[in-house]
């Protein structure tokens, strides 16, 4: 390693080595809730109901209100606040702005798409944070990694610090498959669910030319194969014996279900944009199917969000690759 880059690594205050740490949804405990908030006063908690869907820039998608304004400031706090209640800066580990994008139509009602705009937080210290920032403005402008300049990086970082599944897709041609993760996603009414995609990746094309495909979650023990299969994203199809498949295959489309899959849903493309990077995905629900009682997810963090909760002393249960 490099004198400069590994004097870096050491001053840069992250406890753990890896970047983004994996673990089972289900035992994370003590987590960071968003809201909106506007003049000191919780608006909305929006937790459970934002859908992380880019990072280059930062996208949130969220069903539409009626009270969302075109502008929006989050806060990711560890506290349990209710609406209407006032807050002070103690309360917030990190900001978020945020400005209105996109207006989408679906069946079921309109869709709200937000672009950062500025990140703030405190998961570790300015000075950790600003070796964080050199870091990544030597060594991570690269060829074929995607570079997340100036306050990008931080946005990210705050995104990331609420657990993200990780689940796979399955799509085809009839004949042969891709099988490839994605964390940029999520159910966004009774019938639709978002995935965004590289725009210019050979994924996005597969998916597209199919008009439908297999999201499966997948057990927490997976993680090691999943994250080796990111590279499937600039794969071109192959046959299914190449690929992690179960003997299953789905009810509907007949795709086949990857191995120690938790859930799937089959999904049928209805409309799609494109913003940054990213191609941002609609699909409709078209069948959908629990198959194991007691789920053990795959997600992940930032390790800069797993590091405050490691100085904290929260659970972490970080499945280490």
């Amino acid at each position: 390693m490099q004198p400069v880059k590994k004097i870096l690594n050491k001053l840069n205050g992250l406890h753990y080595r890896q970047e983004y740490l994996c673990f089972s949804k289900e035992s994370h405990t003590d987590p960071l809730y968003v809201y909106i908030v506007n003049d000191g006063h919780i608006i909305k908690d929006i937790t459970n109901q934002h859908l992380f869907t880019g990072y280059n820039p930062v996208i949130f998608a969220m069903p539409a209100d009626p009270g969302l304004p075109t502008s929006l400031r989050l806060i990711f706090s560890q506290h349990i606040l209710l609406p209407n209640e006032l807050f002070s800066k103690k309360d917030a580990l990190a900001f978020l702005e945020m400005k209105i994008i996109h207006k989408q139509v679906s069946d079921d009602g309109n869709i709200f798409y937000y672009e950062g705009s500025q990140g703030r937080h405190f998961f570790i210290s300015p000075f950790h944070q600003y070796i964080n920032q050199l870091y990544n403005q030597l060594y991570n402008k690269k060829t074929g990694n995607v570079f997340l300049y100036a306050n990008l990086y931080k946005q990210v970082q705050i995104a990331y610090a609420i657990p993200r599944i990780i689940s796979l897709i399955t799509v085809s041609d009839g004949k042969l498959f891709n099988l490839f993760p994605t964390d940029l996603h999520g159910q966004v009414d009774e019938t639709h669910y978002i995935i965004s995609l590289r725009s210019n990746g050979k994924a996005c094309a597969q998916v597209e030319a199919a008009g439908r495909i297999l999201l499966s979650t997948v057990n927490s023990d997976l993680y090691k194969t999943v994250y080796m299969l990111g590279k499937n994203h600039m794969q071109p199809l192959r046959m299914k014996m190449d690929l992690p498949f179960s003997q299953s295959s789905s009810a509907r489309f007949q795709l086949p279900i990857p191995g120690q899959s938790i859930s799937y849903r089959e999904l049928e493309l209805q409309d799609h944009f494109i913003h940054g990077i990213h191609k941002i995905l609609l699909f409709k629900i078209v069948f959908q199917q629990q198959l194991q009682p007691v789920p053990a997810t795959l997600c992940h963090i930032h390790n800069s969000y797993a590091t405050w909760r490691y100085k904290n002393k929260l659970r972490g249960n970080y499945l280490l690759r």
